[in-house]
């Protein structure tokens, strides 16, 4: 009975898998904090990490795995921008 469930489950993740588009495999929806820190503002690994932990870089805790949401980073640095078209 479990071998058809695995069947089934191996024969969906297939289909899922058959689906994804170029874009969803190369286009990752996070970065690690040091890679985020460097990208979007030429931060050293520590400088990265300081810059997270006093929340000017938003990030998302999975166990014990810390990263940034690329949509979040995004959203940030444009609210960044707008601040500055006020002054």
């Amino acid at each position: 009975m479990s071998s058809g469930v695995v069947a089934f489950s191996e024969a969906q993740n297939a289909d899922e898998d058959a689906n994804m588009t170029t874009t969803d495999i190369e286009c990752p929806k996070t970065l690690s904090v040091p890679e985020a820190g460097r990208r979007y503002f030429g931060l050293s690994r520590n400088g990265s990490y300081a810059a997270a932990a006093r929340g000017e870089i938003p990030t998302i805790r999975i166990g014990k795995l810390l990263l940034v949401p690329i949509q979040a980073m995004e959203r940030l640095l444009e609210k960044a921008g707008h601040r500055g078209e006020a002054a």
